[in-house]
């Protein structure tokens, strides 16, 4: 503005191309700054008409207004802008007529025609590249005004309207009606009819927010491996994508009414990682039982959540599980839990009593703040830079390997500030360590392994991302649920290069540097295997590292003392106790150079037993075998009101004389049956009982 009431056409056009560029840089890099120009009404279209009326105003300030090129200039502009309203119905058409009702992976939709996606190019991001077609009109009209050769704006702006109108015309054929998705009831009905053939008989069902796709995916490997016909339902469109790899098939439904409708007749039994209010959808159904599997086993007051009461079990790892139900008091009953071990535990390599490297690696993995300011959530807050300096400062040397949670810093300003001065602390102790002549020798003989290690790298990273790939590049969601179908081929292709990557990634670098490891990859449970000590806080983190036999240390943030915080933790009953300034944080280091000496091995052995089950039968073994009984019982609970009804069905209506005189005697036993039916744990015992709400549509 200020360039064009000066005005200075250079500088204008200087100003223009910034104005460009900064905009371009901000959309690349996601940044939450376009959300906030769209809230104080500075919005994408808004920012480009404000950029369209500096070159009106420019133009009178050079006295152009009563030129031609100006009148070129407004109508250009005018007729642009008339162009948007076609393509923002377009492209928003397309893409809900291109919108499925579900989400799938691995099941198989032959039984609807999907037809191909538009290109990607067409409609990804779709609103800015028709704004950046005024590209020709801007710079057609500056170079007109700085040059006086009027033509070469009548060009710009003829060819900025030229390719607004190819845009719009590009984007018609894909409402034809060979280029939609098929109805919502007609996809149903094709996921019915998979569903009728698959007869799915396990469930995992998953719901959650962007940052909890973790919840699901540990649990993947396990539904793999389950004995019968796995099936996993999850409601959120944007968790697909999120979704790690897998075989076992996936239904993501939105809809809870869609939901509510499908046919899961022969599944007996479904289990929830997470207590969320969408579990209702499918708590609702009575034919399978529900259990709560949860997404870790610890101390903290969700793993003894009173919501679990709705649920028909509750499966926990170890007795510990057990007592601390006992101790809550919430209402779970102690026939409802069931110890069924750690499945997804058996990557955890146990400790041989030797550091896997010359120097020896230490863990912190602190987990997040937390949903209130409860100084016990987190050891971030108040001692997690004390922990990592401790480390770092140790008398022989140590390398720290941190991974935050990925909930860390999301309602906690402070969390996430500590979270980077940690990460800064890394950065820069790695950059001393690099400098220091006993590191840089070592960094010299191995600078050949690392080269290839990270060429190995780059080699797995694109054959993962070409397997990754289930249709033809620019497929949308409904084309990969058509073709997102199970490999064996491409799953133990993929299974075999994760492994090849997971390994070149520690090869990568040096076994002595500090590093930040953030990321679905590498998983929490490689850097346990990669580590020989760890320090976190009162998380499933903690009883899972217990697996490994390894030395631990956990944080008493919220100062208990250290008797009361074993007393009121079960998993810290083997572990090195930090306080808040970790002046303990030797004990833990001692434990790790001299493990012959450690006063704490025998109570980890047996604190590993009490809290994650015996090692024998394996885990999966004790889960199938829970899956198996519950399923025994969901079958007889369906039997037994298959039989009710029919008997119920069968009897002679009730007399009306004796209903009206009070006796009621066959209403009272047939409303007693349907009371039964509904719940065939709670008996009909008394008269009393049945007669509340008699009437023929309690009973129906």
């Amino acid at each position: 503005m200020i360039a064009a009431l000066l005005p200075d056409i250079w500088f204008f056009a200087a100003a223009t191309a910034v104005t460009y560029l900064a905009d371009f840089f901000l959309h690349q890099r996601g940044s939450y700054l376009i959300n906030r120009l769209g809230k104080v009404r500075a919005g994408l279209s808004i920012r480009f008409l404000l950029r369209q009326l500096m070159i009106i105003l420019l133009l009178a300030r050079l006295d152009l207004a009563e030129e031609p090129l100006f009148f070129a200039a407004v109508a250009c502009f005018l007729v642009f802008y008339g162009l948007q309203a076609p393509h923002g119905a377009l492209t928003t058409l397309i893409r809900l007529r291109r919108t499925l009702p579900i989400v799938t992976r691995n099941v198989d939709l032959h039984a609807v025609r999907i037809p191909d996606a538009p290109p990607r190019a067409l409609l990804h991001r779709s609103s800015e590249k028709m704004l950046h077609l005024d590209l020709p009109a801007v710079i057609g009209v500056l170079i007109a005004a700085g040059t006086g050769e009027d033509v070469i704006g009548y060009v710009g702006a003829g060819v900025t309207l030229v390719l607004a109108a190819l845009y719009n015309a590009l984007l018609i054929p894909y409402l034809r009606r060979n280029r939609r998705a098929p109805s919502a009831p007609a996809v149903l009905k094709a996921l019915d009819t998979w569903l009728g053939e698959y007869q799915p008989t396990v469930v995992l069902y998953f719901s959650g927010s962007n940052e909890s796709a973790y919840q699901g995916n540990m649990w993947l490997d396990t539904m793999a491996a389950v004995e019968g016909r796995p099936l996993i339902v999850m409601r959120e469109r944007n968790l697909v994508a999120q979704l790690a790899d897998t075989s076992v098939p996936v239904v993501c439904v939105p809809a809870g009414t869609h939901l509510m409708n499908l046919d899961l007749s022969t599944v007996r039994v479904c289990l929830y990682p997470a207590n969320v209010g969408k579990n209702i959808h499918m708590l609702r159904v009575p034919t399978m039982k529900h259990v709560f599997i949860g997404h870790g086993d610890s101390d903290k007051l969700a793993s003894v959540n009173p919501f679990s009461k709705v649920y028909d079990e509750v499966w926990t790892a170890g007795r510990a599980g057990r007592d601390r139900y006992a101790l809550a008091d919430v209402g779970i009953r102690d026939d409802d839990i069931v110890e069924v071990g750690r499945p997804q535990l058996a990557p955890i390599e146990s400790w041989t009593g030797a550091t896997k490297n010359p120097v020896p690696t230490v863990l912190y993995a602190p987990t997040w703040e937390g949903w209130d300011d409860n100084p016990g959530n987190t050891s971030l807050l108040l001692a997690g830079e004390n922990i990592v300096r401790g480390l770092l400062r140790a008398e022989n040397p140590v390398r720290v390997i941190y991974k935050p949670h990925p909930f860390t810093g999301i309602r906690s300003a402070k969390a996430k500030a500590v979270n980077a001065r940690i990460q800064a602390l890394l950065t820069k102790a790695a950059q001393e360590r690099a400098a220091d002549p006993r590191w840089v020798k070592e960094a010299s003989a191995a600078v050949a392994g690392q080269r290839a290690a990270k060429a190995e790298l780059a080699r797995v990273e694109a054959r993962l991302a070409e397997l990754a790939k289930p249709g033809r590049g620019g497929g949308d969601e409904s084309e990969e649920s058509r073709v997102a179908l199970a490999d064996p081929a491409r799953q133990a292709e993929t299974a075999t290069l994760r492994a090849e990557w997971n390994d070149a990634y520690w090869r990568s670098f040096g076994w002595w540097e500090h590093k930040t490891v953030t990321g679905a990859q590498p998983k929490l449970y490689d850097c346990f295997n990669q580590s020989d000590a760890m320090v976190s806080d009162i998380s499933s983190v903690v009883s899972d590292f217990i697996a490994s036999g390894k030395p631990y240390a956990v944080t008493d943030s919220a100062e208990l003392g250290a008797d009361e915080f074993r007393r009121q933790n079960t998993a810290v009953r083997a572990a090195v106790i930090l306080s808040n300034g970790a002046e303990e944080i030797g004990g833990l280091l001692d434990a790790v150079a001299a493990p012959a000496a450690d006063p704490l091995a025998a109570a980890r052995h047996e604190l590993k037993s009490y809290l994650l089950g015996p090692d024998e039968p394996t885990s999966m073994e004790q889960f199938n075998a829970a899956v198996h009984a519950l399923a025994a019982k969901a079958e007889a609970r369906n039997l037994g009101v298959a039989q009710r009804v029919g008997e119920q069905q069968a009897a002679p209506l009730p007399d009306p004389e004796a209903a009206s005189s009070g006796v009621g005697d066959g209403a009272a036993e047939l409303v007693a049956e349907a009371e039964a039916a509904v719940d065939p744990d709670v008996p009909a015992t008394s008269e009393a009982d049945a007669e509340i709400g008699a009437g023929p549509s309690t009973i129906h």
